[in-house]
């Protein structure tokens, strides 16, 4: 049987469960949490709060997420690790980068034709987060994660989109992409990864859910390429009714085998500081882990999505996803 990786190590494929694909168990700076974070970052606090979150969530049915957190999103595995011993629900975690613009000074020198004339250093070190482990941790990512939320790709991100590319085509491992549905920049994605022979079965288009263009929606599937309808919760850029809506419109026209699932929520965002509970209750008080389960489910069934397309989105989907394609 196929497995995937996850923070606890190999999973079996078949033992996936119910998973919400597009999670974080965090979100935030480290180097603005070590310096300026002492009035509201307690460790302990926030990993046991966030056991109890993930422990609640997976007595509603749900037993993996993937949790795409990079580089630029605050990625530190050993506090992952403490979490993942704490609670049943597998963690399957990323390699990338995430910028909107400019890439990183430690990889803008470093790569081809630049000052430091090498290999491409970014292929490099995702390919060892997947094939040799994460910093000295022992483990494995077992997707690829970047962004696309400009129009246009700046010429950095445009090279982490390309490195992307070749560590998916070197290593196997898919890939999701954050992208902006109003700037629809799933197009860009695809028309990148076409040039570099990406699988585009082993893509999701990360936040396709953003967006009720269904042209645009359904343009993107027929590549074969998987939809993110994943920021449920998140009302301020795109209403529950109107998320929901888009994906009864596409299952009824046969794509329930092109979505997946999830919130894009997480335990603790620092962007708030001390007053993130508050702000998030306030601002956004479905965007949690549970938010799907309760409201989503129920809504979807009640307007024609049958049982066996939920677990196509939520099951079928993402084994697809990560089954290595020699075992497919």
């Amino acid at each position: 049987m196929a497995t995937v990786e996850s923070v606890r190590g190999p999973v079996e494929l078949s033992d996936l469960g119910q998973t919400l694909m597009h999670e974080h168990v965090f979100v935030m700076s480290t180097e603005h949490m070590q310096n300026y974070g002492s009035d509201w970052w307690d460790e302990e606090f926030r990993v046991t709060d966030a056991v109890a979150k993930l422990n609640a969530m997976h007595a509603k049915g749900i037993t993996t997420i993937v949790d795409p957190t990079v580089w630029g999103l605050g990625r530190y595995i050993p506090r992952i690790q403490r979490i993942a011993e704490q609670t049943p629900v597998n963690i399957i975690v990323a390699a990338g980068l995430y910028v909107y613009e400019e890439l990183p000074q430690q990889y803008a020198y470093r790569g081809p034709g630049n000052l430091i004339d090498i290999p491409e250093p970014m292929v490099t070190d995702f390919s060892r987060d997947i094939t040799e482990g994460i910093g000295d941790t022992g483990v494995k990512a077992a997707l690829l994660k970047f962004a696309l939320e400009t129009p246009e790709p700046s010429p950095g991100v445009e090279r982490i989109a390309r490195a992307i590319a070749r560590t998916h085509v070197e290593t196997g491992a898919p890939i999701t992409v954050h992208t902006s549905g109003p700037h629809q920049t799933g197009r860009t994605a695809v028309r990148i990864f076409t040039e570099e022979g990406v699988d585009l079965t082993k893509v999701v288009i990360g936040h396709a859910g953003d967006s009720n263009d269904i042209d645009y929606l359904t343009e993107l599937a027929d590549t074969g390429v998987t939809l993110g309808m994943d920021r449920f919760g998140l009302d301020l850029f795109n209403p529950t009714a109107e998320r929901v809506k888009t994906i009864v419109t596409l299952a009824s026209r046969g794509y329930a085998d092109r979505m997946v699932l999830s919130h894009d929520a997480s335990c603790f965002i620092d962007y708030f500081g001390a007053a993130h509970d508050d702000a998030r209750a306030a601002a956004a008080p479905n965007w949690h882990f549970e938010h799907i389960s309760d409201d989503v489910l129920p809504a979807l069934l009640a307007q024609g999505v049958t049982q066996a397309q939920i677990g196509q989105m939520m099951v079928e989907n993402p084994v697809r996803y990560f089954t290595p394609k020699a075992a497919s």
